[in-house]
């Protein structure tokens, strides 16, 4: 069921709220959850760089980091989707 402007105080744009029909409370505890995993996004970056540029490199550690990583990336791009959604033009 579509909300319109009557039915909520808060910012919207023809009627939808942005962020598709998600409530403010669901709009934040998404952006904070996308906040923490680009941090650990970051942190794994490092980790790699730091590890990759070590002596006694260790492949698998490696390989396993690049995964998480990789796992991260496609969290963070569907969280982003959620909040931002396609527009259909």
């Amino acid at each position: 069921m579509m909300k319109y402007v009557s039915d909520f105080s808060g910012p919207c744009i023809f009627g939808v709220f942005p962020g598709g029909l998600m409530n403010t409370s669901d709009d934040i505890s998404l952006r904070h959850k996308l906040a923490q995993l680009r941090q650990e996004h970051r942190d794994l970056d490092e980790a790699i760089i730091a590890l990759e540029s070590s002596v006694e490199r260790d492949q698998l550690r490696l390989t396993r980091l690049k995964k998480r990583k990789l796992s991260l990336k496609d969290k963070i791009a569907r969280l982003e989707d959620q909040l931002l959604p396609d527009i259909i033009a």
